[in-house]
C-alpha cells in the first residue's frame, strides 16, 4: 500500500496484549500491589491508559527509575514504555482497565479486566474517560516525569550522580522532518533527506570498509530548507562527544522519535520554534533518561546525549509508515582506535549479506 503511494488507513480497533475489546483478563489479589509494564507498540498514534478505580504510582520509564508519582491516567506514545505499581485496594469486584487515541478526531477505546481473585460482581459503570486532544494536559505530564535522584541505577555508580548539566555541548544537531512527493510518490525525510536502505547493512559495509554503500556527512546537521531528495544518509559524531539534538515539530500532530544504541537526557520541551535561548527552560538536574520522546505539535523537544557506544545507530521517526518511507537516518559514532575498551568484535555468527557475502568474521 504504502510502495503504492497510499497511506495507511485509520486503525479499525485497539488491542491489549493482542485482544480487542475486554479480551485480555488480569487476575490479581486484593490487597496486593501488582507492576504493570505499559508498552505502546502502534504504528502511530499516541494512547492514554487508565484502570478504573484504581490509582498508578510510576516507578520506571525506559530503564530509568523515576519520582514515584501518582497519576490517574498515563499518555503513552508510540513507541514509548512505562511501568507503574498498582495497589489492590477496593472491593472485590472486577474493574475496567482502557487505553484510548489521543489526538485523533475519532477516538478509538478498548478495554480490558481487572479481575480480583475474589470478586463477586462483573465489572459495571461507564467505562472511565480520559483525555482526548488536550495537548497542554499531555505536556504537563511529560514534564512531570522526572528522574528519580536518591535510586540505584543499572550502573556502578548512584543515579543522578552523572551531572549532566555541567558537561559542556561539544555539538548541537537540529532534527526537523517533512513530507513530498518525490518521483510520483510519497516520501518523508530529515532535514530534506528521505533514506533509502542499501542492499549491505550499514554496520557491515562500516566494519569490513566495503566502499561504495554510504557516505559520512550526507545528511546535514540543521534543516537546509531544499528540496527533498533520496540517499542513504548518514551523519558522523565522534566517540565520547557530548551533543544537544533538537528536534523541531512543524506539524498538527504529536511525533516521536527513537534512537538505537542509546538513552539520553529529555531536558526541555514546548512550543514554538527552538532558539538558543530555549536553553534557559532546560531541566539540568533530573531531567529523565530514556530511548524514545514525542514532540508535541508545533513544537520542540531537545535531548542531550553522551556518544559513549560505537557504532551505526539508527535515529527513527516511531512512525512505521513514515519510517519505511524515508523518516530516518543513522548516527556513525566513531573512533579510530580498534579497542575491545571501545567495541565488543563482531560476533562470529553474524549474518553476512549483500557486498559483505564471503566476507569472515574472525576465528574465535
Amino acid at each position: 500500500m504504502l510502495d503504492g503511494g497510499h497511506k495507511l488507513p485509520f486503525p479499525d480497533g485497539i488491542l491489549i496484549n493482542g485482544h480487542g475489546l475486554n479480551g485480555a483478563s488480569f487476575t490479581v489479589e486484593q490487597g496486593k500491589t501488582y507492576r504493570f509494564r505499559i508498552s505502546n507498540v502502534g504504528l502511530q498514534n499516541s494512547l492514554n491508559f487508565r484502570i478504573q478505580g484504581h490509582k498508578m504510582k510510576l516507578v520506571e520509564v525506559e530503564g530509568t527509575h523515576t519520582v514515584q508519582t501518582i497519576y490517574e491516567s498515563l499518555d503513552v506514545h508510540v513507541g514509548q514504555s512505562y511501568s507503574v505499581l498498582v495497589t489492590m485496594d477496593q472491593a472485590a469486584q472486577d474493574f475496567y482497565i482502557v487505553a484510548s487515541t489521543r489526538f485523533t478526531d475519532n477516538i478509538l477505546s478498548t478495554t480490558a479486566t481487572l479481575h480480583y481473585s475474589n470478586s463477586n460482581k462483573a465489572v459495571s459503570g461507564p467505562i472511565p474517560a480520559g483525555p482526548t486532544d488536550q495537548i497542554d494536559w499531555s505536556l504537563n505530564q511529560a514534564r512531570s516525569i522526572r528522574t528519580n535522584l536518591t535510586a540505584s541505577g543499572p550502573r556502578p555508580n548512584p543515579q543522578g550522580s552523572y551531572h549532566y548539566g555541567l558537561i559542556n555541548i561539544t555539538r548541537t544537531i537540529k532534527v526537523v522532518s517533512s513530507a513530498a512527493q518525490v518521483k510520483g510518490k510519497q516520501r518523508y525525510a530529515v532535514n530534506s533527506v528521505s533514506f533509502v536502505p542499501t542492499d549491505t547493512p550499514l554496520k557491515l559495509a562500516d566494519y569490513f570498509k566495503i566502499g561504495g554503500v554510504f557516505r559520512v556527512g550526507s545528511i546535514p546537521d540543521n534543516p537546509t530548507g531544499q528540496n527533498m531528495y533520496l540517499d542513504t544518509s548518514v551523519m558522523g559524531a565522534d566517540y565520547r562527544a557530548f551533543v544537544e539534538i533538537v528536534f523541531e515539530n512543524h506539524e498538527n500532530i504529536v511525533q516521536t522519535w527513537h534512537i538505537d544504541g542509546y538513552a539520553f537526557w529529555v531536558v526541555g520541551m514546548n512550543g514554538g520554534v527552538w532558539t538558543p535561548n530555549s536553553r534557559e527552560e532546560y531541566n539540568l538536574r533530573d531531567a529523565v533518561s530514556r530511548s524514545t520522546t514525542q514532540v508535541y505539535p508545533k513544537s520542540w523537544t531537545a535531548i542531550y546525549m553522551a556518544l559513549d557506544n560505537v557504532g551505526m545507530w539508527n535515529v527513527r521517526s516511531e512512525f512505521w509508515a513514515r519510517q519505511y518511507l524515508g523518516q530516518q537516518f543513522y548516527l556513525r559514532v566513531y573512533t579510530p582506535v580498534n579497542s575491545l575498551r571501545d567495541e565488543y568484535l563482531i560476533p562470529k555468527n553474524a549474518l553476512l549479506c549483500g557486498r559483505a557475502q564471503g566476507r569472515s568474521t574472525r576465528p574465535l
